[in-house]
């Protein structure tokens, strides 16, 4: 078969139903009948000469052809919307970054790492939050340019990523100016049954302090598990509880001195991580951000 023989709409019915592992929720996401999209995925098959999916009681399973031909249609859709995202916005002399944050991540590192940006008018940002497995799933698809995390990826041959790791913060306990202003507490020993907000469970800081405590056998009241930053910031900041949480993240608070630092550990540390793909068109302010070069 010849190149100009291959239906790149059947190839793209074929990518969207392998990335989504459904063919009813396929057929519904991209407006046509199940009928007609099982119909044109038996057409690019029966080009290529091969089957693409076997069927597992309801699963559509690819086949070792079919995984093949997934991951050149990763590349050649993929590549299609990193394109269609750089040129939004270029008629106008405009860069558009595309940035994801995990949850998890204080909005406050998120607003100083592209402070940078925010004075430049040739720079259009748009900034998403999601869960770590989501981001890397638009960022692959060439839907972000960069994701924020504070936990690494591991390498994948078949999900080529670069994590660039941009640097980490001591974790520190804050409470209320009154009572706590001119006092120290040791991290984990001076916490024994304090009422005390934490991170919650999702976040990688919150094992560290769990296993800190387990080792000294110290055991704080939990009044608060808290994934979003933005939401733990409120509540060091109106609860009257001790709060452990990177310093960045009530760094306005503490300046104003609404807070005080009441104690800090070396031992518990937030590393920051920013995920990449290989990109055939470099984004050179992108590079320089990541260079630390404003």
């Amino acid at each position: 078969m010849n190149l100009d023989q291959l239906n790149f709409h059947h190839l793209f019915y074929f990518w969207r139903v392998a990335k989504m592992g459904h063919l009813t929720r396929a057929a519904q996401a991209l407006h046509v009948s199940q009928s007609a999209l099982s119909a044109q995925i038996k057409q690019l098959e029966d080009r290529l000469g091969e089957p693409l999916f076997e069927r597992e009681k309801r699963r559509l399973l690819l086949t070792e052809t079919g995984q093949l031909v997934l991951s050149y249609a990763e590349n050649i859709f993929g590549l299609g919307q990193e394109m269609l995202g750089r040129l939004q916005g270029s008629s106008e002399g405009l860069t558009r970054l595309r940035v994801g944050s995990v949850a998890t991540l204080s909005r406050n590192y998120q607003e100083n790492w592209i402070r940078p940006l925010l004075s430049d008018p040739s720079v259009t940002l748009t900034l998403e939050s999601g869960l770590l497995h989501d981001l890397l799933d638009r960022l692959l698809q060439h839907q972000l340019d960069v994701v924020l995390a504070n936990e690494p990826v591991p390498s994948d041959p078949q999900q080529p990523l670069h994590c660039r790791f941009l640097g980490s913060q001591t974790i520190s306990l804050v409470g209320p100016a009154s009572p706590w202003r001119g006092q120290t507490l040791a991290i984990p020993q001076g916490l024994h049954e304090l009422e005390l907000a934490l991170p919650g469970p999702r976040n990688a800081l919150r094992a560290q302090f769990d296993a800190l405590c387990f080792s000294a056998g110290v055991k704080p009241r939990v009044r608060a598990e808290v994934d979003d930053m933005a939401m733990l910031r409120l509540i060091a900041r109106d609860s009257g509880w001790l709060t452990v949480l990177p310093e960045v993240v009530v760094q306005d608070e503490l300046r104003s001195g609404l807070l005080v630092k009441v104690g800090e550990s070396s031992e518990l540390k937030e590393n920051f991580y920013a995920i990449t793909t290989p990109h055939r068109y470099r984004i050179e302010r992108l590079e320089r951000l990541l260079a630390g070069v404003s």
